[in-house]
């Protein structure tokens, strides 16, 4: 076994597959050796996303749902491996995210919940590799908001000392990171990106998402429906704060429509990705007024008409995470490699500034190989 290799394992809320990397952290500055992709089936797709609401049977559903996404990890796992000629006796562990289905911290109960479907067990069993999972309960339950948890890497990755930057993750939600000069981190869920623009994408043209963003910019923004979406009070609660589909699904979008019914299906992609930016805009300037640049990843960086309108509303360089050396589709997944390594090494994942937990944790529960 080589202590430095480990594989993070990541679906995130856009549902647009599994990224899976194995890096080596033998060194200051962590090493990619191999990242793969893989989409999830129709069927396991369309099932992750109904068990993000109550329904028939649903105990059972999740428990088969998170069976057939753990087979899905296991052949990244396997793939990452033949890429690279290991074993699996050569990786330390791998950190497994799983797929959230529902994100409810600090309610009901006054603890609420988190729940990322998985079988780290399961996935131990098909791979012969050590496993950690289930890293945000931790922090729920020293009353944080188990998210966002990628801000401490991205302080690891993208932060220099001495300058502000800012780091923009464009997955299902947008989250943001911003790296103060003095070494204080900020983090926080700031609303919805893929998790809408995919949906209303998959309806109206049957493709999984809007490439490049090429459909948006051959629509038109609508200003009444923009400013309508800009009343969402999640967007103006201060941090910490967290969301997900809980909050911004399909219903939550068709509400605001109502009144726009008439509105040409491309002006409502259009003024979807303009919602998107200006969330994000807004945000950078209110918490990282002297950031030097904006650091984008995860799928919306590859939407080159939203990047194009991040840059529009801000009066410094963004710029995907590929110019700083990880690409954008790796970010995440790296982040959950490190914080397996984290763990193995008892030390801790989350940020108790970011979200607002008691204290600094060790994360996740260990499924030994």
């Amino acid at each position: 076994m080589t202590d430095a290799l480990y594989i993070g394992l990541m679906s995130g809320t856009s549902l647009d597959g599994v990224d899976g990397v194995l890096v080596d952290f033998s060194q200051p500055s962590l090493r990619v050796l191999a990242h793969h992709s893989t989409g999830l089936s129709a069927a396991l797709k369309a099932e992750l996303l109904a068990l993000n609401h109550s329904g028939a049977d649903e105990l059972h559903r999740a428990a088969l749902a998170a069976n057939a996404l753990v087979q899905v990890y296991a052949k990244v796992v396997h793939a990452l491996l033949k890429q690279t000629q290991r074993q699996p006796q050569d990786i330390r562990a791998m950190g497994a995210h799983g797929q959230t289905v529902r994100h409810r911290p600090g309610l009901f109960d006054g603890t609420g919940y988190t729940l990322q479907l998985n079988n780290p067990s399961l996935l131990a069993e098909l791979t012969g590799i050590a496993v950690v999972a289930d890293f945000r309960s931790r922090d729920v339950a020293a009353g944080g908001q188990g998210a966002p948890l990628v801000p401490v890497f991205h302080q690891h990755v993208f932060a220099s000392p001495g300058h502000t930057h800012a780091v923009l993750n464009l997955g299902g939600i947008a989250n943001l990171s911003v790296l103060h000069a003095d070494g204080e981190v900020l983090g926080f869920d700031c609303g919805p990106a893929n998790a809408l623009l995919d949906h209303w994408c998959q309806r109206h043209t049957g493709q999984d998402f809007d490439h490049s963003g090429q459909w948006a910019q051959s629509g038109h923004v609508h200003a009444g429906l923009l400013n309508q979406l800009l009343q969402e009070p999640f967007l103006h609660l201060a941090p910490p704060k967290s969301t997900g589909r809980d909050l911004f699904h399909p219903a939550w979008l068709e509400a605001h429509l109502q009144a726009f019914e008439s509105l040409p299906a491309a002006d409502v992609q259009a003024t979807l990705t303009e919602f998107t930016a200006q969330v994000c805009v807004q945000d950078v300037l209110r918490h990282a007024p002297d950031a030097q640049r904006l650091v984008v990843c995860g799928g919306g960086a590859l939407n080159l008409h939203l990047m194009s309108r991040l840059q529009a509303g801000l009066n410094l360089p963004v710029l995907s995470s590929e110019a700083c050396g990880m690409p954008p589709l790796q970010v995440e997944a790296c982040a959950f490699a490190w914080l397996a390594c984290q763990t193995l090494n008892g030390l801790p994942g989350n940020a108790p500034k970011v979200t607002g937990a008691q204290g600094a944790r060790i994360l996740g529960g260990i499924f030994p190989a």
